[in-house]
Parts: C-alpha cells; structure tokens; sequence
C-alpha cells in the first residue's frame, strides 16, 4: 500500500502499515501448515476489508470474529481495523448460546467466521465465512483505504460480571497504542523476535500476544492448540520455533518454570499473568520470568515485573511488579485516600491504557471509570475491585478480590492466603480454595481443591495439621478434595464451576 494512501494517525494500524512498506518480505505470522509475510498478511486484509464494505458494513461499527486460532483469525481482526470497525473476539470454545447472547449484547454490525464455526450463529447480519467466501473476497473490487485515529474503537472484549452477566470492555486504539510501546520497550521487542500467540481467542492477553510484535516488524507464531496448555509440549514447542519472548497463563507458567530448560534455549523472556503467581523460579532458569497484572478494562498489562529468587526468602507471593509506564497505580481505603506502604487497600489505576466503558451500559461505567483526583492533568482511573498494598521496594502486593473475601465465624478471610499455605507443602502441585455453601447446616465452609506432585501421597489430616500449625483454625478448610487436575477456562483461569462436590468419593 502507498504512503500516500496511508491516512492513519498513530496506531497499531499505521506502525504495522510501516513495516509492511518496510519489509515487505519479512515473517509476520507462522502457522504450522502457513506463513504469511507482511505483505501477504496486508493484501489478504484488504481484500477481507473490502468484501466487508461490500456487504455493507460501515466505519464505525463492530465485526465479531468466530474463527479457530489461525492465520486467518488475526486477519480479519486486521480487516476490521482497515473498514475502521472494532472487533469483538468469540471464543469458538464457548457454548453457543453464549457466543449468539453476546454477539446481539454488542450489537455486531457484521461477523466473520470460519467454515468450522459457520452453522452456529443465526442472525441477519452480515456474515462472511472466510474459506466459503475466498474467491469473492480476493475479487473484491472495493478496497477502504485506512482513516483511524487513536480515539476509535479498537475491540470488545467480554468478560464476566459480578452480577452474572458478561459485561464488554471497550479499548480504543489510543490505549492499544499505550500497551504496544510500554511492551517494545520493556522487552526490547525488535524484527529479528518471534513472539507467540497462544492465549484463548477471547481473552485480552492475545491482544497483547499479536500487536506489539506486528508494530515492530517481529513475528508470530501460532502454537497449535494440543501444545498450548501441556508444559512439557509447550516447552519443546517453543525451543524448536525459536521464540524469543512467550506469554503462558499462569497455571501453564507455573509448570514451565519447574522444567528443566537448556541453557542455551533461544526464550529469553517468559510472561506471565491472570492469576495470582504461587511459584518462584529456580537459579537455573536461562530467561527472565516475568509476572503481569492488568485487568482488562486497563488494556491487558498495569503493572510488571521479573521474578526472581532472593523475593523468594521471604516466603510470601511473588509481587505482580511495579506500575508499566505512563500508568499510575494507586492504592486507596474505602474513603478514596492513598495508603501508606504496608497498608491494604483498593488497586485503582489510571494512565493510557484506560479503556472507554463498559459497551452499552453508563451505570456501570460511571461506578467503575472514575475521575482520577491524584493526576495533574484531566484523566481516570479504573477502580478494579482488587487488592493491594505497596512493598518497601515499590513493588505490589496482590491481596485477592475484595468481592471475594468472606468471612467464617466473624472472621474476614482472605483464600489466596490459605492457598498460599498449602502450596507450601512439597507434596501439593497446585491448589484452589473456594467457598462452598452447605445447605444443611445453613453455612458457608472453605472447601480445598489438591492435585499432588506424580508419585506423592498426602492425607487429608496431613493437610489439616500442616494448615493449623500454619494458619488459625478458622481458616483452615473443612473438605480437601483430591483432583487429577485443576479445570481451567479457555482464558487459563481456574473453571471454579467445573469443580466437583465435595463428597465420600473424593475427600
């Protein structure tokens, strides 16, 4: 595409249209079965684009994409951004009566899916299956040329809400541009790194897989989805595509860093994020491991930093770093007032990466995206429901969810500290405590969900008395259960409703 036709401001879009005049030849996604160029993975998105406008789908609206991880998934999120629409990922790993709630919730103005998924949304939108459609799309005679600016909107993502319907975060190119060049810079992200793509398809943290690589000229390469939550496979996969920089959800991390690595692997940066870290890395691990916190209406990443051993003597959790750039953290009590080091309170966040809303509700919006009174200059900040308190070091202590903290016998609880305990133990690989209502006795009891190392054994009074010389009775669970694995979501979080009742069979 021509300079002159390029009237992009500066977003992913005009930086990932810099490199396609730049190196036009250079790897821009790999797929086990394809690669594409940067000027292959252009031209497919503007002819994509084309075909859209064609069915007549107008700049401003929003695409959802239904498409398994591929090549052709990253394109048409390109091909949105050249129509000047958002894209709204759905995961094709959702139920589909979930997948057609929220593509009528975000009111799509179009859809593009594979043929794999093309028989599961109805509706009367636009709709274009991109292997059916192939020969139209590359014949596509209208071809938009890009107009955006930093102040549209980028993508939705769904996430779910506390009331138990899913709410859409809106994130506009200005704040994707804010997570690109924190990354570039933090990670020294240049053409010659391969970074991957192996998140779930619908969660924010593949936004943060695929564009700082594309803005920089770098690749990406696409881990087939029977190696992305195996560590073993995960690492071998890895060593042999050459990547230099990797994202892993934290329960997959967790294994990863416990492997044995060469030390002359070509990873030199391993991140993570999602869920509270509980591991601590070993001397011998030959690149850095990284843990991140973001919630989604933040743009993905808030704050970050390396984990390393010496944290490690202390016996608490690894931090979830220091706040990235352009992005103050402020941990705050209940009256809105900045706490002392050591203090626990509120994580609020402002800067850049601050998305619009929630899409189509100003209620939530104005409870949750608040004027930020601590910044010289007018802005917000997101005030996220989680814990914190500020370590002497800088650095930020996770405490939980404060919805999330209940109370047993008059006493304020808080999970991941009794998880904590338990992953003390040597025998227990990983481990979730969760609430459990017992409708019998008409009271809330800490349930305690264990998968052992291979080859070890370990009693439910084994734990009972490791937990009491450790914890105060009150917090010590009253079911163990033992799992073979801990179930997760698409996203690589815990599946809290996928875990089993506690009963005789398995506590």
């Amino acid at each position: 595409m021509s300079e002159d036709l390029i009237r992009v401001r500066d977003t992913a879009v005009s930086r990932f249209l810099t490199n396609v005049r730049r190196a036009p030849l250079a790897p821009a996604l790999v797929a086990e079965d394809v690669a594409l160029a940067y000027a292959q993975l252009d031209r497919a998105a503007a002819a994509l684009s084309g075909y859209i406008a064609g069915l007549g789908v107008a700049p401003g609206g929003l695409i959802g994409i239904c498409a398994n991880r591929s090549p052709n998934q990253i394109t048409a999120q390109l091909a949105a951004w050249y129509v000047e629409c958002g894209f709204l990922p759905l995961d094709p790993a959702w139920p589909d009566e979930r997948i057609r709630s929220i593509v009528v919730k975000a009111g799509c103005t179009g859809l593009i899916v594979d043929a794999a998924n093309a028989n599961r949304i109805e509706c009367t939108l636009p709709v274009v299956v991109l292997e059916r459609d192939h020969q139209w799309i590359q014949q596509a005679e209208k071809r938009p040329v890009p107009s955006v600016n930093r102040d549209q909107l980028a993508y939705v993502i769904y996430t779910s809400g506390s009331s138990g319907e899913p709410k859409g975060v809106e994130i506009t190119h200005g704040n994707v541009c804010h997570l690109v060049d924190w990354h570039i810079g933090a990670f020294e992200i240049a053409a010659a790194d391969r970074g991957t793509h192996l998140a779930g398809l619908a969660f924010d943290a593949s936004v943060w897989e695929i564009w700082p690589y594309l803005c920089a000229g770098a690749s990406v390469a696409l881990v087939p989805d029977d190696v992305r939550i195996s560590a073993p496979l995960l690492q071998r996969w890895l060593i042999d595509n050459n990547a230099t920089i990797s994202f892993a959800p934290t329960a997959v991390a967790e294994q990863l860093i416990a492997l044995d690595w060469p030390q002359q692997s070509p990873l030199r940066s391993l991140l993570t994020g999602g869920e509270s870290l509980r591991r601590y890395p070993s001397s011998t691990l030959p690149f850095a491991f990284v843990n991140n916190y973001g919630p989604t209406e933040c743009t993905v990443v808030a704050t970050s930093g390396r984990v390393g051993m010496a944290a490690g003597a202390s016996g608490g959790l690894p931090s979830i770093g220091r706040a990235i750039a352009n992005t103050p953290i402020y941990i705050l009590n209940d009256a809105g007032e900045r706490l002392s080091s050591g203090e626990i309170g509120e994580i609020h966040v402002g800067g850049g990466g601050v998305g619009r809303g929630y899409r189509g509700d100003p209620k939530q919006t104005a409870e949750r995206f608040l004027l930020d009174p601590f910044s010289p200059a007018p802005g917000r900040m997101y005030k996220t429901g989680d814990l914190g308190s500020l370590l002497p070091d800088g650095q930020i202590a996770f405490h939980g969810r404060s919805d999330e903290q209940i109370k047993i016998r008059g006493n304020r609880i808080e999970l991941e500290e009794i998880s904590q305990a338990m992953q003390s133990h040597p025998a227990i690989a990983r481990c979730a405590v969760v609430p459990h209502r017992d409708a019998a006795r008409g009271a809330t009891q800490l349930v305690a969900y264990i998968k052992l190392v291979e080859g070890m054994s370990l009693s439910s009074v084994d734990v009972h008395k490791w937990l009491g010389e450790r914890l105060p009775d009150y917090m010590v669970p009253a079911s163990f259960v033992r799992v073979t694995d801990l179930p997760m979501t698409p996203n690589g979080k815990l599946d809290k409703a996928a875990l089993p009742v506690p009963g005789p069979q398995n506590t």
